[in-house]
């Protein structure tokens, strides 16, 4: 689920939101075939497209007056939760949930029933090995 919340531009709270369900797109722009329909004057037709990829969404910029993010103008790139999209220079503001759904996560976890690794034997020390070596070829315990 992606949520989109168009903010007011003076308080940056949010004054509408759009929640869709898992699809492939969702346009952004001043037509009303879009999905999310934006009037302003500085808003193109179809501005912005927000793709699914895999698990991920991807902005793509379609408007004349350009899409920003940290004030840089972007032509594609990967969104983040909470990310904040502004459509032309000093238009329109929109922040970004991506909800995950955790059963959909839990789904691309392969789980791998690996044997038990063998319990190694306990390495002999060093010392041990001299004292060994010394008790077997000492002198004393031959006579014995």
């Amino acid at each position: 689920m992606i949520t989109l919340s168009l903010l007011h531009p003076v308080k940056g709270i949010p004054v509408q939101n759009w929640t869709f369900e898992p699809q492939a797109k969702i346009r952004v722009g001043r037509s009303s075939q879009n999905d999310v329909v934006l009037y302003s004057a500085v808003v193109s037709r179809h501005h912005l497209e927000i793709r699914r990829n895999g698990l991920a969404w991807e902005l793509i910029n379609l408007g004349a007056n350009g899409t920003y993010v940290n004030g840089q103008r972007i032509a594609k790139m990967t969104a983040e939760d909470g990310m904040v999209v502004r459509l032309a220079s000093s238009g329109p503001q929109i922040q970004i949930w991506i909800s995950r759904d955790k059963q959909k996560q839990q789904a691309h976890k392969i789980p791998v029933d690996l044997p038990a690794a063998p319990t190694p034997k306990s390495p002999i020390s060093q010392q041990e090995k001299v004292i060994t070596q010394e008790t077997i070829s000492h002198p004393d315990t031959e006579s014995r």
